[in-house]
């Protein structure tokens, strides 16, 4: 008996993986999944299926960062579930730190389900993010302003302040539960936390992986210096909807290497930038890659910018173009007010010699979707012609 007891906690094991913290805390809120061919179809379950689950859990009802409830995104690199606004300031970080999906609009994998069960949920990464949370430093709440939101979260994944030690980082901060044990020392240290924070800021290292990160896009120090600058008022800007950009294929891209490139593409809107994945050795590369950003109350162009990948020097530029994204912007609140429901045409940017389209942009509303087709000549380059796919999502989705 005992034997086969064993037996049955390996076969668990091995389904859920030993980092599984939320399987584990599913299989317990959830007992009909208690015995191990109940835990294996579980397991079998498609990955929208698996994320619906996950998103049902006790700790992921409600934002990771200012407790709203029924948050609608995730941030796949950390692991939380978080609201829309709290998403935006996330953006802001860079993909470097926090990658944002939504758990609705994105095509998630197995792969990617599987790393989120893996990372543990809201409950799990709080207590690494949170670990030494001071109780002079108010977490935001669901009425929070943007910049008390931005503040926070960026103390907390940015330059992680409040980190266990345990961590291999220096924790700065005294948590709140062993304030009744601190000495007098500690006491004092607390009445001065610009002092604690001034000196985490020179034994930690992290806040300077985005300057490294921006750098390997090639960009000039100068504009990485200003970019750094900037970064810290990003997440205070107001959102009025997102916009999904499907980054298709490139067609006859420069050659930066002996005979070929190997691309990838920077996506820029504002303060905000994504990046492809490099596709080796092609000059006609196909991404079919979906990537999302905030769309600020003051609409920028959507900045477009493809790259030679180098391992032993700085990237090499393939091109840029820019691409208004008022019109659409337009044609989706335009949607927003009306009761059409069938699929037709809102409206168009006409190619010209004034711009970069290789043939006319059609704004389109398919399946209560509003969409635009986008072929674009690469600027400042030789050659190259890239063509994307944008969707107009309002924030109430």
């Amino acid at each position: 008996m005992e034997m086969s007891m064993q037996q049955e906690n390996s076969d668990i094991k091995s389904i859920s993986g030993s980092g599984s913290c939320l399987y584990d805390l599913f299989c317990c809120e959830t007992p009909s999944l208690n015995s191990q061919s109940q835990r294996e179809q579980w397991m079998l379950y498609g990955p929208q299926e698996r994320l619906d689950n996950l998103m049902r859990q006790a700790g992921n009802k409600f934002c990771a960062d200012c407790g709203s409830s029924d948050p609608k995104w995730v941030s796949s690199s950390l692991g939380v579930f978080i609201c829309i606004k709290c998403s935006g300031i996330h953006r802001s970080l860079g993909v470097h730190i926090s990658k944002v999906l939504s758990l609705n609009l994105d095509d998630w994998t197995d792969e990617q389900v599987d790393a989120l069960v893996n990372l543990g949920g809201n409950t799990v990464i709080n207590k690494k993010y949170e670990a030494c949370l001071p109780s002079y430093i108010k977490k935001p709440k669901p009425t929070s302003s943007i910049e008390e939101r931005s503040d926070f979260i960026r103390r907390k994944y940015e330059l992680q302040q409040f980190v266990d030690s345990e961590e291999n980082l220096t924790c700065p901060f005294i948590p709140s539960h062993a304030r009744s044990s601190s000495s007098s020392h500690s006491s004092s240290s607390y009445n001065n936390p610009p002092q604690d924070k001034k000196r985490y800021d020179k034994q930690t290292t992290k806040n300077r992986i985005g300057l490294s990160f921006r750098n390997s896009w090639g960009r000039k120090e100068s504009e990485s210096k200003s970019t750094k600058k900037s970064n810290s008022l990003a997440g205070m800007v107001e959102f009025i909807g997102l916009i999904k950009v499907n980054v298709v294929k490139g067609t006859n891209l420069a050659i930066r290497d002996l005979m070929t490139s190997d691309p990838y593409v920077i996506l820029s809107l504002g303060h905000q930038s994504v990046k492809t994945r490099v596709i080796k050795s092609n000059l006609n590369p196909v991404w079919n890659e979906s990537l999302m950003l905030s769309i600020p109350e003051s609409i920028p162009p959507l900045k477009v910018i493809v790259y030679d990948k180098d391992s032993f020097k700085t990237d090499d530029f393939m091109g840029e173009a820019e691409i208004d994204i008022q019109p659409l912007v337009s044609a989706a609140k335009a949607y927003e007010k009306s009761s059409i429901n069938e699929s037709m045409q809102l409206g168009k940017w006409v190619a010209s010699g004034d711009n970069t389209l290789v043939k006319d942009g059609i704004i389109s509303l398919e399946e209560g979707k509003v969409r635009q087709e986008i072929s674009l000549r690469l600027q400042n380059v030789e050659r190259g012609v890239l063509e994307i796919e944008l969707e107009c999502v309002p924030l109430t989705q």
